[in-house]
């Protein structure tokens, strides 16, 4: 195999994900000599086969219930139907000009890449199509998989998110394994295009990680949109023919629909990747790391969906940026999952950040909260969304979460993810202007409350 100097770097990545690529473009910035090893494409799961066409597809879907109901604003247009090829080259013409786009700056950053399957052959050395690339310093960022559970092989009528983004006709019908946010943001979609959707959750709410409030405020619109769900609901088996699938749940419920959507969760990509081999602490396929993402070997971290937590393109970039910034000793804040914004874009949307009222609650005992319903926001009115504004603050100190549910709340969420990390007081948010009519004033109207001096609420 070659081997020469070459090929030796400050850094080598192994993945070229969210949280990799935005590694190795800090690292650059930072005067590091970079190089890159990715199998498949600059952008990982997110750009291709997550956020951003998932997206893609929930704004089309968007589209459609716009037009489906544009009589209730006095506008006349009819839905003629979904012309789901039309809607997949909308899909992939945003994701091929960021993939574009991605690809410019990888190259003007001057980083060196390699095409292929990589795999760490040595604590400061990456193997890649025959070639060895060595680093002063290893980040292994490969990313997660699509998980399934026992009984139920993925083939035919029975698929995972990767396999639903290529539909080309919307189904008829469709039960979906999970209600967590993968299959509560393709449950929105597919009844938007027309489908029926049916949801099972083993666990007593969708959207389980979420404050209640939101859970629950989120399952009744589900029921007014007629997306049907079973909560506390196991599953036990699957069998599929050429007309549909037929899912039995424990108990001996059975749900019949032409597909069935795995969304169960993502499982790290470590096998046969040679972590193990190497002395890595590999815990059920999670690499292991300390607050600062180095692993038991001091020269490798990892960053992404490799580490154990959230699973969120946006703690990847910023696990790239504090590994790169941590390997050039400029001593960076560690990420802290419970302060990373959240977001489901399904219809409507739920947005979070900080602890629920229930973690509040046991990390600090006595809590103050304040729920502000969106019936008295102006333009929340307009847009005909319902949902709910909620504060939680611990008892006379700073706000510790804040969980909103409602059209258009994930572009709220990056003032509630300042109000958080900077932990603000109620009463330092109450003092500031927010536009009129904005979404945005239903935060301050919940500050105001907080703070004591409620304006478009009852005391």
């Amino acid at each position: 195999m070659a081997d020469n100097a070459e090929n030796s770097f400050d850094v080598v990545i192994l993945g070229g994900g969210s949280g990799g690529y935005a590694c190795a473009l800090r690292a650059t910035q930072l005067g590091l000599s970079v190089a890159m090893v990715e199998k498949d494409k600059v952008g990982g799961t997110c750009l291709h086969r997550g956020c951003i066409p998932t997206k893609a597809l929930l704004h089309a879907a968007e589209v459609a219930d716009e037009a489906r109901e544009s009589h209730l604003v006095g506008v006349k247009t009819t839905l003629e139907g979904i012309d789901m090829s039309a809607v997949n080259s909308y899909k992939d013409g945003v994701v091929g000009g960021l993939y574009r786009g991605l690809q410019g700056l990888i190259k003007s950053a001057g980083i060196t890449t390699f095409k292929g399957e990589g795999r760490l052959v040595a604590t400061d050395a990456v193997e890649v199509g025959g070639t060895r690339v060595t680093g002063k310093h290893v980040v292994l960022g490969t990313g997660s998989y699509a998980r399934t559970l026992p009984g139920l092989d993925i083939g035919g009528r029975v698929m995972t998110s990767d396999q639903a983004l290529t539909l080309n006709d919307v189904p008829r019908s469709v039960v979906v394994i999970g209600g967590s946010v993968i299959g509560c943001e393709f449950a929105s979609v597919w009844r938007s295009f027309g489908a029926e959707v049916t949801i099972v959750e083993a666990l007593p709410h969708l959207v389980p990680l979420e404050d209640e409030v939101l859970s629950k405020q989120l399952e009744r619109a589900f029921r007014k949109r007629k997306i049907d769900f079973k909560l506390k609901s196991r599953f036990s088996e699957l069998s599929q023919d050429d007309n549909g699938v037929t899912v039995t749940l424990e108990g001996g419920a059975t749900i019949s629909a032409e597909m069935c959507l795995v969304a169960v969760g993502r499982g790290a990509t470590s096998e046969d990747l040679g972590f193990e081999d190497q002395g890595l602490d590999v815990d059920r396929g999670w690499v292991t790391t300390d607050e600062r993402l180095r692993t038991n070997i001091p020269t490798i971290f990892a960053v992404g969906d490799l580490v154990p937590g959230l699973q969120l393109a946006h703690r990847g970039f910023a696990h790239g940026i504090f590994v790169a910034e941590e390997i050039a000793d400029l001593k960076p804040m560690p990420v802290v999952d419970i302060n990373i914004p959240r977001v489901t874009y399904c219809d409507p949307e739920v947005a979070s950040v900080g602890l629920t009222e229930e973690q509040a609650r046991a990390k600090y005992g006595d809590v103050d909260i304040f729920e502000y319903n969106l019936t008295g926001n102006g333009r929340s009115k307009i847009l005909q969304t319902a949902g709910v504004v909620k504060l939680v603050r611990e008892k006379d100190g700073p706000i510790v979460g804040v969980h909103m549910i409602g059209s258009r709340m994930g572009e709220q969420v990056g003032e509630a993810s300042l109000i958080v990390n900077w932990e603000a007081y109620p009463e330092d948010v109450a003092q500031f202007v927010h536009a009129h009519p904005t979404q945005t004033e239903a935060l301050g109207e919940a500050a105001l409350a907080l703070a004591g001096k409620p304006l478009h609420v009852h005391a």
